[in-house]
């Protein structure tokens, strides 16, 4: 009996992890194989996998003047959208850090973009946008098509999605400034330190672990942005804002290309991992954030 009992309590603890880990099998673990698998197949119009063809897929991509451009875009994206944003969360977080009469009704304006779909946001910045009836060239008395020009699409693009990740983003910044021990600030100000100083020299060192974790998060939302480059630009205007994610959408969905879709997303994904681990690697020595 005591053995019979022994042995069901070293089964029972994976017993209530079953149904994560089917889940997983089911929406994470399948769709991560079976885009693997179809990589190295051509497919038919319905995505199945026809005709064998090994690296062929990752062979054209590497050969695409395309592929590559997307890959530039995507980059240039990533930085603008990921310095934008932390600096936008970091500042909004520094600014509601003291109490002052209507700090909630700040705190919630500054935290409203995640609760925004980025399909909602995107049709208002459209108007916003708009090169006649648009408000941003009625305040700045301009004439610019700013969606369909090559030189400012990407970069409203990049604007509009770091705001919408800016909401997130001063959630943590403010919980990292809550976790700073006050009386460090009240030392430095005995010993002289003025406002800059402090936010050197004990701001920003103490907001250095969720400064990383925020920066991985930031950079692997970037890398997956869609929603508002299918609704604001569809990829033009002549690819400047064909981020990979909307090329792998377009090759799928348009051109019926599975598997060089499926091979887009497995490069995708080496380039974010390689990217995270060698962040990790950083933090290990030491690096600040």
């Amino acid at each position: 009996m005591n053995q019979k009992k022994a042995k069901s309590g070293r089964i029972e603890p994976y017993l209530y992890i079953v149904p994560s880990f089917i889940l997983f099998a089911v929406f994470l673990f399948y769709p991560f194989f079976k885009t693997i698998y179809l990589s190295l197949y051509k497919t038919n119009k319905m995505g199945e996998a026809k005709l064998f063809v090994g690296l062929q897929n990752y062979i054209d991509l590497f050969q695409s003047s395309s592929f590559y451009n997307s890959l530039a875009v995507t980059l240039i994206f990533v930085v603008i959208v990921v310095t934008v944003s932390m600096l936008l969360g970091l500042i909004t977080a520094v600014l509601c850090n003291r109490t002052f009469p209507g700090i909630r009704a700040f705190s919630t304006a500054y935290a409203l973009p995640m609760a925004i779909a980025s399909s909602s946001a995107a049709m208002i910045f459209q108007i916003m946008l708009h090169p006649t009836i648009g408000i941003i060239n009625k305040l700045f008395g301009t004439d610019i098509n700013w969606l369909n020009d090559p030189n400012t699409a990407l970069i409203c693009v990049a604007i509009l999605t770091a705001w919408l990740n800016s909401g997130i983003n001063f959630l943590y910044f403010s919980a990292g400034l809550s976790s700073i021990d006050e009386t460090i600030y009240e030392r430095a100000s005995v010993d002289g330190a003025n406002g800059v100083q402090k936010f050197f020299n004990l701001t920003l060192p103490g907001l250095s672990p969720i400064m990383f974790y925020t920066l991985v998060v930031n950079i692997i939302q970037a890398f997956q942005a869609f929603g508002q480059v299918k609704i604001l630009t569809e990829g033009g205007p002549n690819d400047t804002t064909n981020l990979i994610v909307y090329s792998i959408y377009r090759d799928a969905f348009f051109n019926y290309r599975f598997g060089s879709a499926a091979a887009q997303s497995v490069i995708l994904f080496l380039i974010v991992m390689v990217i995270t681990l060698i962040m990790f690697r950083l933090e290990k020595r030491g690096v600040k954030y």
